[in-house]
C-alpha cells in the first residue's frame, strides 16, 4: 500500500466517523446539529435588543452546533458572557474553532440538562420540536422569572409569546418569552420582572 492509500484511508475513515459521531448524537438528542442562517441569527439578536438584555449579561445558547449563533450574539453584544452548550463532538470542535478569536464566548461540550443556567440573564436555542417540552421544565427550574428566552424556529407550545420575528428562515419565524411565559389565567407568575 503507497503513503498516498494510507493518506486516503486515513481521510476516509475520519470522515466515517464523524458522520457516525454527527448520526449517533442526533439519535440520543432528537436534534441534528444545525446552523442557523445570518438572516436567522439576525433575528434572534434583534428580539433579544428588544427584550433590553444589558451589554453585561451572561447569555446561553443551548445546542449551539456549530457556533453560528453564539458568533452573532457575541458580535452584537460584546460586553455580555456568551456561553454555548454542545453536546455532538465536531460540531463543538468546529465551534471553538470558530469562536477563537471572540474573548467574550465560552463553549462547554456538555449536556445541557446537567449544566446550571442559574447565572442566565437570557438564553437561546435552535433544537427542534421532540426536546421542547423538556427543555421547558428545565427552564422553569433554572431562570429566573422573567428571562428572555429565544427560540428559533421551534416554539414552546404550551407557552405565551411575548413577541416574534416576521419570518426567520424556511423552517419558521423566531419567538422571544419571558420565562417562566405562561398561558394567560395560569396562577404562576406570568409577567416581566426587572432583571439585575
Amino acid at each position: 500500500m503507497s503513503a498516498h492509500d494510507l493518506i486516503s484511508a486515513a481521510v476516509l475513515l475520519l470522515a466515517a466517523a464523524a458522520g457516525l459521531s454527527i448520526l449517533v448524537m442526533q439519535i440520543r438528542t432528537g436534534v441534528p446539529p444545525m446552523s442557523s442562517s445570518a438572516a436567522e441569527a439576525a433575528e434572534v439578536v434583534a428580539l433579544l435588543k428588544g427584550a433590553g438584555i444589558p451589554d453585561q449579561a451572561v447569555i446561553y445558547d443551548l445546542g449551539s452546533g456549530w457556533g453560528s449563533l453564539v458568533i452573532a450574539i457575541a458580535r452584537a453584544f460584546p460586553g455580555a458572557q456568551v456561553r454555548g452548550i454542545e453536546m455532538s463532538p465536531l460540531p463543538y470542535w468546529i465551534s471553538q474553532f470558530r469562536t477563537r478569536n471572540l474573548p467574550n464566548v465560552v463553549l462547554r461540550r456538555a449536556d445541557f440538562h446537567a449544566c446550571d443556567l442559574t447565572d442566565a440573564r437570557a438564553v437561546t436555542c435552535y433544537l427542534m420540536i421532540k426536546p421542547m417540552p423538556e427543555l421547558a421544565n428545565l427552564l422553569d427550574r433554572a431562570l429566573a422569572p422573567g428571562t428572555p428566552v429565544v427560540s428559533l424556529s421551534f416554539w414552546f407550545r404550551d407557552r405565551e409569546v411575548a413577541a416574534s420575528s416576521a419570518s426567520a428562515g424556511p423552517l419558521g419565524a423566531a419567538a422571544l418569552y419571558y420565562w417562566p411565559a405562561l398561558k394567560a389565567g395560569d396562577n404562576r407568575l406570568d409577567r416581566r420582572p426587572d432583571l439585575p
